[in-house]
């Protein structure tokens, strides 16, 4: 599978006021590997930058003056996207702005959704992590990802981090190595058991089984003299006739 993990910087944080895309940033993954194939590109802005906005980025109008416009990079940024799952923080932003920027080229572009799937990693993050912040820079220190090197948000760089953090935010039992047996049976790999150690084994007090059988007389009586553990119990014995 190719993904591609997409970040942007704008001048300001509504596309509906005006506001656009000073900066594209991609990183390719393929069957969760980095390529080393990146896509950036710094874009002259058709406005003046928001309160604030300049601040984070660190870019200016001077910066970008002799910067290409967008319409002039749209062909090499939709090759590189065309057909790739999008992984993008809050992809809701990133792609009101990009379709915004399509649309005022023309609407034979169409939409990003039209050409690629997307993975808005910030929704997955609140799965894992409810009520928790999920930022990127949140998620890079929760999920051991260093960066201290980022003073100013840059779209490249903060594609190359959320890369990371999504592999990170992503993987678990789907990345445990296993095993394909001869027969095509799948088991775990050996060293993953051993790494697992042995499973404890606990056995009942006298105490614990005293207040299991309470309990289930206290179900029996509700339940008009037998419970829904005595049939499981009756299932699990094996008449003494049946033994070979």
């Amino acid at each position: 599978m190719r993904q591609v993990v997409l970040d942007t910087e704008t001048t300001g944080l509504s596309w509906e006021k005006g506001n656009c895309v000073v900066e594209i940033g991609c990183v390719e993954l393929v069957e969760r590997r980095p390529t080393g194939r990146t896509f950036q590109r710094y874009l002259k802005p058709r406005c003046q930058f928001e309160p604030g906005a300049q601040e984070v980025t660190g870019l200016t109008l001077e910066f970008l003056a002799d910067k290409p416009k967008f319409e002039e990079v749209v062909d090499d940024f939709l090759a590189f996207i065309d057909g790739a799952e999008l992984v993008i923080h809050n992809a809701a932003f990133d792609l009101g702005f990009l379709d915004s920027e399509l649309a005022r080229i023309g609407a034979h572009l169409g939409c990003v959704r039209d050409r690629c799937g997307v993975e808005d990693s910030l929704e997955l993050a609140r799965q894992r992590f409810p009520g928790q912040r999920n930022s990127l820079d949140a998620l890079c220190r929760r999920l051991g990802v260093d960066n201290s090197h980022r003073h100013l948000h840059g779209a490249l760089l903060d594609a190359q981090l959320l890369a990371e953090a999504y592999l990170a935010l992503t993987s678990g039992q789907g990345e445990i190595v296993l095993a394909v047996a001869e027969d095509g049976s799948r088991a775990m790999s050996a060293d993953f058991i051993a790494a697992s150690g042995p499973r404890p084994r606990i056995t009942a007090t006298a105490e614990d089984l005293a207040a299991h059988d309470a309990r289930l007389a206290v179900l029996r009586k509700k339940a008009g003299g037998r419970a829904v553990w005595d049939a499981l119990l009756e299932e699990d014995t094996v008449p003494e006739a049946a033994v070979a």
